[in-house]
């Protein structure tokens, strides 16, 4: 399991290389993902996501076989779901620290 979630972040991390994003705190869970990512203001968030989701799934279901078989049943390796903010009521420096403490929530 230790493997997908490096690959995970890896991925994650390519992508937001090529699209200009940059990853300023990730922590890949179980079943879900925090990450905490800067844009350029032109870029509209559910582009990020949309973006991110859709890359994600296709390279991992290249690397890990054995996710096409689990979530053929599914249709999709994402749910459509997401929760998206911007900072402005709280610092970076607090988004940060609440990734970090889910590291000890796992």
């Amino acid at each position: 399991m230790a493997y997908l979630y490096d690959c995970m972040t890896l991925i994650l991390a390519e992508i937001c290389k090529k699209y200009g994003y940059e990853i300023i705190e990730i922590e890949v869970m179980q079943d879900h993902i925090h990450l905490f990512v800067s844009a350029k203001p032109t870029v509209a968030p559910t582009d990020i996501v949309r973006t991110l989701k859709s890359i994600t799934a296709i390279q991992l279901f290249k690397e890990f076989l054995s996710l096409n078989k689990f979530y053929s049943r599914y249709v999709s390796l994402w749910s459509k779901g997401y929760f998206v903010s911007t900072i402005g009521k709280v610092s970076a420096e607090t988004i940060q620290r609440y990734i970090q403490e889910q590291k000890t929530k796992k």
